[in-house]
């Protein structure tokens, strides 16, 4: 039996809304790229034959988009990753397909990956394949060098605690989800 979710009203009122496009600043747009870029490098540096197959791809670049954001990220020779110049032409194009944030913050509380479009260089779409599928970041071990073992594990099992709770809700207010039937 199908139950409807007495906020559905809502989900379509908020779909209708006729909401300003806001454009960050260039400048803003810039240094979370460079962010993004750093917290990147330092998953790679934690495993080196992450940074052995991209040193393979050297002067490659990768272009990352999802809705009308978008960067470009250079292989370097060291294995790690840089921003591409914008003029430069990607090899590989990664296209997010989920437009809705809902649906990507779901996926990832639910542990999932979200859905890509991959366009380009075979060999360079596998490493970048094996880097998602291997390369994880430890955040305890970067937390217990900065506070100690003990601090660190205790926030980790906090944060493992909340994103299992998470789980749990996303999982019962999919039940609620117009069309779909409950468990």
């Amino acid at each position: 039996m199908a139950t409807q979710s007495p906020f559905s009203f809502l989900q379509g009122f908020l779909q209708k809304l006729p909401l300003p496009k806001l454009q960050p600043p260039a400048w803003a747009v810039h240094e979370a790229q460079r962010r993004i870029v750093l917290t990147l490098n330092h998953v790679l540096m934690q495993e080196s034959e992450a940074t052995a197959r991209l040193a393979r791809q050297k002067g490659r670049v990768m272009l990352v988009q999802w809705r009308s954001f978008s960067f470009k990220l250079l292989a370097t020779p060291a294995g790690l990753l840089d921003l591409a110049t914008p003029e430069a032409a990607p090899d590989l194009v990664l296209t997010m397909t989920d437009e809705s944030p809902l649906a990507l913050l779901q996926m990832a509380v639910r542990g999932d990956r979200p859905g890509v479009r991959i366009e380009g260089d075979v060999q360079l779409a596998a490493e970048v394949n094996w880097l998602t599928e291997h390369v994880r970041w430890d955040m305890e071990e970067d937390l217990a060098r900065i506070m100690g073992d003990v601090p660190a594990r205790t926030l980790s099992q906090m944060a493992q605690g909340l994103v299992s709770g998470l789980r749990q809700f996303v999982a019962r207010a999919a039940s609620f989800i117009p069309g779909k039937s409950t468990p």
